[in-house]
């Protein structure tokens, strides 16, 4: 089935103004049947940037339940929300060559201290989506993987059936985008579930 993609102005929260440079692109692999959408298996990829927040804030508003006492007295599916965060490997480059003409490497110790750094930034943005699923009474997991985002993201997608990706968008420039790429148009052609592509206003992607 040919991806189709829909694209709108969507509200910052329940019953507040409408942001009118929010703007929320899906794109759909496959049709998602209604009666599904309450046990949706919804992965969120998170980093640094705060567009990747506000991508978290826009699905805990509009997309999920509230998960309660009450839902799991009546038996209902209580929903989980999957947050994925991908390190970039580091690599052991090779400093120019010195007086004698050999290249170095970098000691084993400042590879440490990289990693070190790494997996503390990973816990910091992990931290902040939990308090943030926390407050939105909706229970999630986390997820880190090492390796290039884009390529991460979608393995985890397939390998977790998920049945809808959210990925942050952080605006780039059309002469950028078309150098670079993004992650999310990457996420967009290669993903096999649906894609929700949330743009945050233009004072936070700017951040």
């Amino acid at each position: 089935m040919d991806a189709t993609t829909a694209t709108g102005t969507a509200p910052l929260a329940a019953g507040g103004p409408v942001e009118e440079s929010t703007v929320v692109g899906m794109v759909m692999q496959e049709p998602v049947a209604a009666e599904t959408k309450l046990k949706m298996k919804v992965m969120v990829a998170v980093d640094e940037s705060e567009g990747s927040f506000y991508a978290l804030r826009w699905t805990l508003d509009h997309l999920l339940r509230r998960s309660s006492p009450a839902l799991a007295a009546d038996g209902d599916e209580v929903e989980m929300i999957t947050l994925v965060h991908v390190q970039q490997p580091f690599q052991h480059y090779a400093f120019p060559a010195g007086p004698g003409g050999a290249a170095f490497y970098a000691a084993s110790s400042v590879v440490e201290s990289v990693r070190k750094a790494q997996e503390e930034n990973s816990a910091l943005i992990l931290s902040r989506a939990l308090h943030m699923c926390k407050e939105s009474m909706v229970k999630a997991e986390t997820l880190i993987l090492i390796g290039d985002p884009k390529d991460m993201i979608c393995q985890a997608t397939e390998q977790m059936h998920t049945d809808l990706l959210v990925v942050g968008s952080r605006g780039l420039g059309k002469i950028k985008r078309a150098f670079l790429g993004s992650g999310s148009d990457y996420c967009a052609h290669h993903a096999k579930c649906p894609i929700l592509i949330v743009k945050p206003p233009k004072e936070a992607s700017k951040q």
